[in-house]
């Protein structure tokens, strides 16, 4: 893992994945739509419950599932190979990166999926593994990944500010004037 980055806390890291998963639920509504609609003109079978016409359960669940799940993926896998942050990890200032500190390799997006599924099948005990040294869940370790807290922006450049001051001035700045008056 890199040395510029502290490994992000299992609190950033939910909080990010509850970001994410706002933006997530909303493309399922709209994957979902589209499918209700396009399905039922399509001739494939139905159901009529109630008065309500609905796809066949087989269908759903062999077709409109794994569509969800591929979905999913996608979201993820495009923000994680574009910068290494999906929005929700942007706000918590979080970054998904090769443990040795490169952008993350399409391979790790499918890996890092998979294992985070594994994850939650385990009722959630492969992000309690981020409570351990080195501070990175089930599924960073089984993608070779590593989650990291970026520093504040500014930062850096607060301390260089200091050792500049004074120099041919007078130490009170300048607002920005050019001079005239």
């Amino acid at each position: 893992m890199t040395q510029d980055a502290q490994p992000a806390g299992l609190f950033k890291r939910l909080m990010a994945l509850v970001y994410d998963g706002f933006l997530v639920v909303a493309l399922w509504f709209i994957s979902a739509g589209l499918f209700v609609i396009l399905y039922n003109h399509s001739g494939l079978p139905t159901q009529d419950i109630n008065g309500v016409t609905r796809a066949d359960p087989v269908i759903l669940k062999g077709v409109l599932f794994p569509l969800l799940l591929i979905e999913t993926w996608a979201f993820y896998a495009w923000f994680w190979l574009h910068g290494g942050q999906t929005l929700g990890m942007r706000a918590w200032r979080l970054q998904v990166r090769d443990y040795r500190g490169g952008p993350v390799r399409p391979w790790q997006t499918v890996a890092r999926f998979a294992a985070a599924g594994l994850s939650w099948l385990l009722l959630g005990a492969g992000y309690l593994v981020a409570l351990v040294h080195p501070h990175q869940t089930l599924h960073d370790r089984l993608s070779l990944t590593a989650t990291v807290v970026l520093p504040r922006p500014g930062a850096a450049a607060k301390g260089g500010a200091k050792g500049n001051r004074g120099q041919g001035d007078s130490g009170k700045g300048n607002s920005g004037k050019s001079g005239k008056r």
